[in-house]
């Protein structure tokens, strides 16, 4: 089932999507892992991606980042076709902890978005290099520890930092994929909120990728949710229905509201709970 997108607010009309899908298809050999995708993503909303795994939603990712090239229809990204290397875009990727010794610091993570748009950037002009890289790490909050080595920081002050890495470009479009993941609940607000300042201010949109949907939960504006080729989008309260998901699914599935959180039981994944282990 292909829903079509919602329709527009007046900022969506006044401005170009920051992100355009025109009968986006997903293929993989002979398995088709979604088609008929139509979705435009305004510049400053915040969109969820949600489903199971193997659903695509990483997958939906890499074709922004221009890694896997649409198997029919067409993706652009700030009105140009996806392509590999696009300045416009910024990825923040899945909290994962360096390795002991690893030499390397805070800022020269960040350094590294800088240089992956502008090979060899920060060697021919390094005075402008230091002042994009100090600029996105105050972004974050984290200028008191962004000179120690990233092996000496807890997963939440890195993850911060990672986030410093997709800013620094100043990207008109901001990729995540499982961002809150390994995060306790604290630093999974932390990043989120991060990010949701970041597209209130600069107007940049936002795809987000989680299994981890209550962290995030008063911040989106629209969700997408993709099960075996079928996909719904819409607001959180159009969306995240028992009548929904269960057409999704193809069996019963109850969605429960327990204060500001909602479970989700039934769906036979390996997370029983949106939000939270069941």
């Amino acid at each position: 089932m292909a829903a079509a997108a919602g329709v527009g607010t007046a900022t969506e009309t006044a401005q170009a999507p920051a992100i355009r899908l025109r009968g986006a298809r997903l293929a993989y050999g002979t398995r088709t892992v979604w088609q008929g995708l139509d979705l435009d993503v305004a510049p400053g909303e915040f969109i969820a991606v949600l489903g199971p795994n193997g659903s695509g939603k990483t997958s939906l990712l890499r074709m922004l980042l221009g890694q896997v090239a649409p198997s029919a229809g067409a993706v652009e990204i700030a009105g140009m076709p996806a392509r590999l290397g696009n300045p416009h875009i910024g990825y923040v990727p899945q909290q994962k902890s360096f390795e002991s010794g690893v030499q390397l610091r805070g800022v020269d993570l960040v350094g590294l978005g800088v240089d992956g748009h502008r090979w060899g950037f920060g060697l021919r002009d390094r005075k402008r290099r230091r002042r994009l890289v100090a600029a996105a790490v105050e972004q974050v909050g984290a200028a008191h520890y962004a000179d120690s080595p990233l092996d000496a920081m807890s997963g939440g002050e890195q993850q911060r930092l990672r986030v410093a890495q997709a800013l620094v470009g100043d990207p008109r479009v901001l990729l995540c994929d499982e961002p809150l993941l390994s995060l306790d609940l604290a630093n999974q607000r932390l990043v989120a909120q991060l990010i949701d300042h970041r597209r209130r201010i600069h107007g940049t949109a936002v795809l987000f990728v989680t299994h981890e949907i209550n962290p995030i939960l008063p911040l989106v504006d629209r969700v997408l949710y993709l099960v075996d080729g079928r996909f719904r989008i819409g607001t959180p309260d159009e969306v995240m229905t028992s009548e929904v998901l269960s057409e999704l699914y193809g069996t019963e599935v109850d969605v429960l509201r327990v204060r500001d959180r909602l479970v989700v039981v039934g769906t036979g994944d390996s997370f029983d709970a949106i939000g939270g282990h069941a």
